[in-house]
């Protein structure tokens, strides 16, 4: 059951040194930033936060981007030191950053871990050099490799990300990619499938996504694998060995509190019973039990364990079965893709393939 006391803290990095041709996300060129009047916006952020939530126990702190591997690393341990000093953190905190390889220097992890993180996250996203160029990526397979190498002398809780079901990727060159990602040691490993998004210089190329048979050829290839490699899946899109699931992320998909600070970054608080939805700086919006509800089924469906019945009514206030169309259930539980315990909901493996449908058809 999650404690009340405790919250995530996400502090996103919108800055990149490129856009890459397949990203959505809200993000700025890194050109003439001045990091230390940002990091001071952060940190009056913080002491706001901390004014409307003094009692509270921080599990993990989470630097998202963008590319926060380009904050100093100064500044990394600024922004923590700060968290430190409002609120206790909780036995074992998870302390995250994503970097990328194009951000590496000789002591840039090192300096990383001294400021505080003590997970490492890195966007590899491919490991040839033809696909890297495609995906808009300014690193090679060499920087990659050479970054990976780093990461797991440095930390003990390291994570890589790759995209699969690029055009015309072949099953042997993505297993073969899954062969060398799991050389290293990794404890965790988060596999994208490409999906082209409006408004994204993809779509605007009209550029192709593999087909969809190849692609859950790849996906089923990657659980099966990845298992026998002692990283059994957690998330629709993640795996890792066993206790190195990102305690961070697990916060999301379970619906617990956190705190969102920097540009477009949202955060999830319950105050007073109330349900708040928050954006960057301090904007802020109540939710009914309802539409919480709806956020629990959305994020809890997408963890092989699913939904845990007691927490749910836990947070939202709201029993599971008095939510969802019953119909729509033993509809997707004869068809073996949906199934339902006293204590879970949970999707099956055939339902992780038409998960978007479940859910639509369970929040009707």
């Amino acid at each position: 059951m999650h404690d009340n006391n405790d919250i995530a803290v996400y502090i996103h990095w919108p800055f990149c040194k490129s856009k890459c041709p397949y990203c959505d996300f809200y993000k700025e060129l890194y050109i003439n930033v001045n990091q230390d009047d940002i990091i001071n916006e952060y940190i009056i952020s913080l002491y706001r936060y901390h004014e409307l939530l003094p009692d509270r126990c921080v599990k993990s702190v989470f630097f998202g981007g963008g590319t926060p591997s380009l904050i100093l690393p100064h500044n990394i341990e600024k922004i923590l030191n700060t968290i430190c000093k409002l609120w206790p953190l909780c036995p074992d905190s998870e302390i995250s950053l994503e970097a990328n390889p194009n951000t590496d220097s000789a002591t840039l992890f090192s300096d990383l871990k001294q400021a505080g993180i003590n997970r490492l996250s890195l966007g590899v996203q491919a490991l040839n050099d033809t696909d890297l160029h495609f995906l808009g990526r300014t690193h090679n397979t060499a920087d990659a490799r050479q970054c990976l190498e780093k990461i797991v002398k440095t930390f003990d809780n390291h994570s890589a990300d790759l995209i699969y079901a690029r055009p015309e990727q072949k099953l042997a060159q993505w297993q073969n990619e899954l062969k060398e990602i799991t050389s290293y040691g990794l404890r965790h490993l988060s596999l994208y499938q490409l999906t082209i998004e409006e408004n994204t210089v993809f779509a605007r190329k009209n550029i192709k996504p593999l087909s969809d048979d190849k692609a859950l050829e790849m996906y089923k290839f990657s659980g099966d694998f990845l298992a026998a490699e002692n990283y059994p899946q957690y998330e629709v899109s993640n795996y890792a060995v066993p206790q190195f699931a990102s305690r961070h992320n697990l916060n999301y998909w379970q619906g617990g509190e956190y705190i969102g600070i920097g540009k477009s970054a949202h955060g999830r608080l319950k105050i007073n019973n109330k349900h708040i939805a928050t954006v960057y700086p301090f904007i802020d919006e109540e939710l009914t039990p309802e539409q919480r509800a709806e956020e629990l089924i959305i994020m809890g469906l997408r963890l092989v364990q699913g939904i845990n019945k007691a927490e749910f009514k836990q947070i939202c206030g709201m029993e599971i079965a008095d939510y969802i169309n019953q119909e729509k259930l033993k509809l997707f539980s004869e068809a073996g893709l949906l199934e339902e315990t006293s204590d879970y909901l949970r999707a099956t493996k055939q339902g992780f393939v038409l998960l978007n449908q479940i859910i639509a058809g369970l929040c009707i």
